[in-house]
């Protein structure tokens, strides 16, 4: 999967779709809770129409180069974020403060939509399940250089999954664009883990 492709269009969609909010330089990963300010009419909409459902939004990282566009329909990479709505506040102009939170890596096909919002088909993307005895090795490493950027948050990243460690650490390390979207579409926990190991110990040195 070449990260840098971008999101393609199909006639028709194949079951059911989920509301696309393009943004730039911003990537949603497994795990984490973002959140969010809806000001924009048609993204208040899709919000509306999110909270009807089940509350899902895929969260698509407007291309590089094209961060311009976002009042139209800019191009957005294939590989992306899928989140669910956790928490939500309707101001009183109509505007939406919410939380997203992060539930998978989707690789997305975007179909027609009837709204002002675009619609994709995302289909769900596993991550392999690492040998235990590299998870052994790296996951102390990964504690360790995301406890010298969050402080006393020990505890609470002891508790995460391998692949989310590694993701916690590339959200912390915030590389380039162009990194960030190769390790958003990576699913290799360990490739994810290493190549931010790896940045974090240059940045040490």
């Amino acid at each position: 999967m070449n990260a840098d492709a971008k999101i393609q269009r199909r006639p028709s969609a194949d079951g059911a779709s989920v509301p696309l909010f393009p943004l730039a330089n911003f990537w949603l990963f497994p795990g984490r809770d973002e959140p969010l300010h809806i000001f924009e009419p048609r993204y208040r909409r899709m919000v509306e129409d999110s909270l009807d459902g089940q509350g899902h939004i895929v969260i698509g990282t407007v291309a590089e180069g094209h961060e311009s566009e976002l009042p139209g329909a800019p191009p957005v990479y294939a590989r992306a974020g899928l989140g669910v709505i956790r928490w939500h506040e309707r101001l009183e102009d109509g505007r939406f403060l919410l939380v997203l939170g992060g539930i998978a890596r989707v690789e997305l096909v975007e179909v027609p939509s009837p709204h002002a919002y675009r619609l994709v088909a995302a289909q769900v993307l596993e991550e392999p399940i690492p040998p235990h005895a590299e998870v052994a090795q790296l996951r102390p490493a990964l504690l360790a250089a995301l406890a010298r950027g969050v402080p006393g948050a020990s505890l609470e990243l002891a508790k995460l999954p391998f692949g989310q460690l590694a993701d916690r650490l590339v959200l912390q390390l915030a590389l380039p664009h162009r990194c960030m979207q190769a390790l958003l579409a990576e699913l290799d926990p360990l490739v994810r883990a290493r190549i931010a190991l790896d940045e974090h110990g240059r940045r040490k040195n």
